[in-house]
């Protein structure tokens, strides 16, 4: 990095530098007018003296004081004029630090008074830039939680309305007599209670997972042991759908620590997904291998597949590739982001990667290797 590049990004130089410029300013100024101003003094107090000496009355002491008023006002008017050089290149030199400290403050209670929008500019690229930087960062962080909290209130609003119209309206169907008794009356309002249910214990356990609060039952277990409950539960689903599911889990591989309830519920979601959005006749894969100190579990399907946009969204709560989507048509955004905080819990890692839309996707996780 060249000299002058660190120099514009190193507020602290810069700091040096404002006050080393000060300085050198104050001295060229207090020397410069020292200079100029030494002539028109001496001159004047010479006179003084020279009256001093025709007149032979207190000659050497009139002399002494003279020429100690003549360096005292030299002294002075250079001071003044320093000084006042000094604190208009300080004010400059202020305004310029200051002003995007202002910016900020004002950017931040604004934030604070609930207007997301808030954007400060980027004034240098020392540290203050990159503070203004990380402060747009956090308001854009802030804009989108905000958003996703608004996206939030409106599906659960929606994912209640359903079921509760459908409740409702079958309640006052058999109240009037227009709708029968019968055991298929009262299975359908068990099944939109069950959807209710679903629901609510999605939101519980999405608030105890961003808690960190979910207790975990680990222990030595395989790799195989994980992943052929959530396997062999799915596969009927697989089979009715037509789609291919293709196991590829050494027996050999070394033991990961983990609870195997909660990586069940893991393997269940991801499985589902691939399901969800693999068209009849596609395949989906479930590949386990070591790597270092970890045991790697991969999902690969050949459905729809993820823009590179959706990838750095996708573990987010409530979020949606498709908006139009409802839960029955693909959830509500709960799963992945358990999913995640899951693995985490575990001292592991869920990410994904897609080639593009209409390529397929892959969901890997990591988990710690027993002892």
């Amino acid at each position: 990095m060249s000299p002058m590049r660190y120099l514009r990004r190193s507020l602290g130089w810069k700091l040096f530098l404002s006050y080393l410029l000060i300085v050198i300013v104050a001295v060229v100024v207090l020397v410069g007018t020292a200079n100029f101003h030494t002539s028109t003094a001496l001159n004047r107090h010479i006179v003084e003296m020279q009256e001093a000496l025709l007149h032979g009355v207190h000659a050497a002491e009139d002399l002494d004081a003279s020429l100690h008023a003549a360096l005292n006002e030299i002294i002075a008017v250079a001071a003044f004029v320093a000084i006042l050089a000094a604190v208009i290149v300080s004010a400059f030199t202020v305004r310029r630090i200051v002003t995007p400290l202002q910016a900020m403050i004002a950017g931040s209670q604004r934030i604070a008074g609930g207007d997301y929008h808030q954007r400060v500019p980027m004034a240098s690229q020392d540290e203050l830039g990159a503070l203004a930087q990380s402060f747009n960062q956090m308001a854009e962080a802030l804009e989108q939680t905000d958003r996703r909290r608004l996206e939030l209130i409106g599906n659960v609003a929606h994912e209640l309305r359903t079921p509760l119209s459908s409740i409702r309206g079958t309640m006052e169907g058999l109240v009037d007599g227009v709708l029968p008794p019968d055991p298929a009356t009262f299975l359908g309002i068990q099944h939109e209670v069950a959807r209710l249910q679903r629901l609510v214990h999605d939101l519980e356990e999405l608030s105890r997972a961003e808690a960190g609060q979910i207790p975990l039952n680990r222990r030595a277990i395989s790799a195989i042991e994980l992943v052929s409950p959530a396997i062999e539960r799915l596969r009927p689903q697989f089979e009715d759908k037509g789609v291919a599911l293709d196991v590829d889990v050494p027996a050999s591989l070394s033991a990961s620590w983990a609870d195997p309830g909660r990586i069940t519920q893991v393997m269940l979601n991801l499985l589902g997904n691939a399901l969800q959005y693999t068209p009849p006749g596609g395949q989906v894969s479930v590949r386990a291998w070591r790597e270092e100190q970890a045991l790697l579990i991969a999902v690969q399907d050949s459905g729809i597949g993820l823009d590179p946009e959706h990838l750095t969204h996708i573990f987010e709560r409530f979020y949606r590739v498709d908006k139009s989507r409802s839960r029955a048509g693909g959830g509500s955004g709960i799963g992945l982001t358990i999913s995640r905080h899951l693995v985490e819990a575990h001292g592991g890692r869920l990410w994904a990667a897609s080639p593009g839309a209409g390529q397929g996707s892959t969901f890997t996780f990591s988990l710690p290797l027993a002892s």
